[in-house]
């Protein structure tokens, strides 16, 4: 199930939206510049790396390019892959349009970062030990998709069904879009082998609940998220 577009207007200009998936864009057309060799290095320099913030081991002095905390945020910015990056993107350019527009520039911000930072934290805490370099804009997204969830269960998403090489197009309530989005995260992060690399299903899991749990905190603190 691939969500295609919402028919959620704003009234804001998505500026932070549209810059952060510039930003995340511009970074990985970097990735891609170093060649393969330096382009890991340089995942294990930006990325995090819960052995070392938890100082389990060191990075080499060659790599460790910024402090082992800031890695909590330049790792959102880094993706492995032009699937990896396309799928996240798409998924901020549909729903973080309307939590910029209720939220507002500045605090949409706020909570894009905080998001991405328990949802780093949600993947290390269990194996504190793990040295496997996390990256990507995927947690702080999914605390869009949950604060979404709580804004707009009603709101009608456009999602593709492809079965085999038919492809199918249905207008579904966003409740059930993002619900399934989040119970396909949590089977998949119970089938996942432990210490082994690839999708950061807690992570996603993580940044879904701090969404859903800090937006109640933030609309708090803006008169139009109380009027709305």
């Amino acid at each position: 199930m691939i969500p295609l577009h919402d028919d959620n207007p704003t009234e804001l200009a998505p500026l932070l939206t549209v810059g952060l998936i510039i930003t995340c864009v511009l970074v990985f057309l970097w990735q891609n510049s170093l060649g393969e060799e330096a382009g890991v290095q340089a995942i294990y320099s930006f990325g995090f790396i819960p052995a070392v913030l938890f100082d389990h081991v060191a990075l080499p002095e060659a790599l460790a390019k910024v402090p082992t905390t800031a890695t909590l945020f330049t790792s959102m910015f880094m993706h492995g892959g032009w699937m990896h990056l396309g799928g996240n993107l798409l998924y901020l350019w549909i729903f973080g349009n309307n939590i910029e527009d209720r939220l507002g520039h500045g605090r949409f911000m706020l909570f894009y970062l905080l998001c991405g930072l328990a949802a780093a934290l949600a993947q290390a805490l269990p194996d504190t030990t793990s040295q496997i370099p996390m990256v990507g804009a995927s947690g702080a997204i999914s605390g869009i998709l949950g604060a979404y969830l709580l804004l707009y269960p009603k709101a009608r998403v456009l999602v593709l069904i492809p079965l085999g090489i038919i492809f199918y197009t249905l207008r579904l309530p966003a409740l059930a879009v993002l619900g399934f989005w989040f119970v396909l995260q949590l089977i998949s992060s119970l089938a996942a082998e432990p210490g082994q690399g690839g999708v950061a299903f807690g992570a996603h899991i993580g940044g879904f609940v701090a969404g859903m749990a800090l937006l109640p905190l933030f609309l708090l603190t803006t008169r139009r998220g109380l009027r709305r």
